[in-house]
C-alpha cells in the first residue's frame, strides 16, 4: 500500500511525527512517502530534525507576507505533481491548516482516498478559529477514514452524517509525540537562548504563546496589556514569551511587553525546547490548541487565549479555561491561579482527555485492517 503523508506546519508535523515513526517500521506493509509543503518553513524544519523525518519531497512554498490565496494556490499546483508522480493509494493529511485543506482537495480531485487525522473538531463558528474551522469541516466532506481524537469529536462527524464506519476513536497523536520527547530529555537541562537558569530560581513561571489571526489588532493589544500588568504585580513570577513570526504579533508584543523586567521576549523555539518550558511552567497562557491537549498530561493549567475552543473536553476535565483576549478576564483568572492554592490544585489535578501515548499504533492496525490488501 502507498501512502503519502503531507504536512507543511510545525503543529501538523509534531502530530504526525509519531504516525510515520509507526509506519516506518512497517515497510512490508506500507510503503511511505513524506511530502512538506513548509508553509511555515523555519518552524517545520526544526520538528523534522528532532524526530528525525527526511521528507521525500519538499514543496517550499513559503514566501514573505504570503496570504491564504497563495498557499492555498501554491499547495493545490504543486502538490498535484507529487500526486500524479507517486499513485498513492491514500493520503494523510493532519487537523486543519490550509495546507491540509490544499493537500486533501488535490487527492480528491484525483479521486485519491484521503485519511484525516484529527478530525472532527468543531466550534460551529466559521470564523473561530479562522480559518481553520472551515479547513476542516472541508477535509471532513472529503475524507474516506476519520480519525477522530475524542468520543466528542466523533459525534460531531456522525452529526454532519458521515458514516460511523469511517470514523475510528484514537486519542491525540500529540500525546504520543509528547511522550517521545519527554523520554528524550528526561534528566537533562536543555539550554535556552535568551534564558539564563538563574532567572527561574525561586520564580514561577508563567508560559505564553499566542500567534491567532482572529485577535490580530485590539485583541492582541488586550493580550499583551494583561501580561504587563500580572508581571508588575507579582515579583515572584517571570513570563516567557516566545514570541511568533508574525509581524501582527510582533509589533504590540514588542512595544508594550519588550521593557518590562520579569518578561523575557524570545525567539520561537523548538518543540523539545518548548517541552522542557511546559515541564517548568507553574501556569500556560495559549491561543494554541495544541498546548490544551499537552499540558493535561504535565498536570498544568492551561488559560485559553480565544472566545471559544473546538476541544471541549479538557475544559469539562476542568484542566483549562477560556478566558477570551479581554484585558480583565486574562488579569484576573491568572491572578486566582497564584493567589487561590485550592483553585490551583482543582485545575492540576486532573487525567488527560486526549490520550495514553498510543493513538499511532492505533491508526496504523485501522488502515492496515481496513485497505491492508490494496
Amino acid at each position: 500500500m502507498k501512502v503519502i503523508i503531507v504536512f507543511g506546519t510545525r503543529p501538523e508535523a509534531i502530530k504526525l511525527a509519531p504516525i510515520i515513526k509507526e509506519f516506518e517500521k512497517h515497510p512490508d506493509e506500507i510503503q511511505l512517502k513524506v511530502c512538506v509543503t513548509a508553509q511555515h518553513r523555519q518552524m517545520l524544519d526544526s520538528v523534522l530534525k528532532i524526530f528525525d523525518i527526511k521528507p521525500d519531497y519538499d514543496l517550499n512554498i513559503m514566501r514573505d507576507k504570503q496570504t491564504l490565496f497563495d498557499i492555498t494556490n501554491n499547495v493545490l499546483t504543486k502538490i498535484k505533481e507529487i500526486y500524479f508522480k507517486e499513485q498513492p493509494d491514500i493520503v494523510f493529511v493532519q487537523g486543519d491548516t490550509t495546507t491540509t485543506f490544499a493537500s486533501a482537495l488535490a487527492a480528491y480531485y484525483l479521486q485519491i482516498k484521503v485519511a484525516h487525522i484529527e478530525a472532527g473538531l468543531r466550534t460551529y463558528n466559521k470564523y473561530a478559529p479562522f480559518p481553520e474551522e472551515i479547513n476542516r469541516r472541508m477535509v471532513s466532506a472529503i475524507a474516506d477514514l476519520h480519525f477522530a481524537p475524542t468520543e466528542q469529536s466523533k459525534l460531531n462527524l456522525l452529526k454532519e452524517n458521515v458514516n460511523e464506519r469511517d470514523i475510528f476513536v484514537t486519542g491525540n497523536t500529540v500525546i504520543d509525540a509528547l511522550f517521545m520527547i519527554l523520554e528524550k530529555i528526561k534528566g537533562k537541562h536543555i539550554s535556552i537562548e535568551g534564558i539564563e537558569s538563574s532567572e527561574l530560581e525561586n520564580k514561577r513561571l508563567i508560559l505564553v504563546t499566542g500567534h491567532r489571526r482572529e485577535s490580530f489588532g485590539e485583541g492582541f493589544e488586550n493580550i499583551c496589556n494583561a501580561l504587563k500588568e500580572l508581571a508588575e504585580s507579582f515579583d515572584d513570577i517571570i513570563i516567557i514569551y516566545p514570541v511568533h513570526l508574525n509581524p501582527n504579533v510582533r509589533g504590540p508584543v514588542n512595544r508594550i511587553l519588550g521593557n518590562v523586567r520579569n518578561v523575557k521576549l524570545i525567539e520561537p523555539i523548538g518543540y523539545q525546547s518548548f517541552v522542557y518550558l511546559m515541564e517548568k511552567a507553574y501556569v500556560i497562557i495559549t491561543d494554541s490548541g495544541g498546548i490544551q491537549e499537552e499540558a493535561p498530561s504535565l498536570s498544568k493549567p492551561v488559560l485559553v487565549m480565544r472566545e471559544i475552543t473546538e476541544r471541549p473536553e479538557a475544559v469539562e476535565a476542568g484542566t483549562v479555561k477560556v478566558v477570551g483576549t479581554q484585558k480583565e478576564s486574562i488579569v484576573n483568572s491568572t491572578r486566582q491561579l497564584l493567589l487561590d492554592a485550592n483553585e490551583y490544585k482543582k485545575m492540576s489535578s486532573t487525567i488527560n482527555p486526549y490520550g495514553d501515548g498510543k493513538s499511532a499504533q492505533r491508526t496504523y492496525k485501522i488502515l492496515i485492517e481496513r485497505f491492508g490488501k490494496m
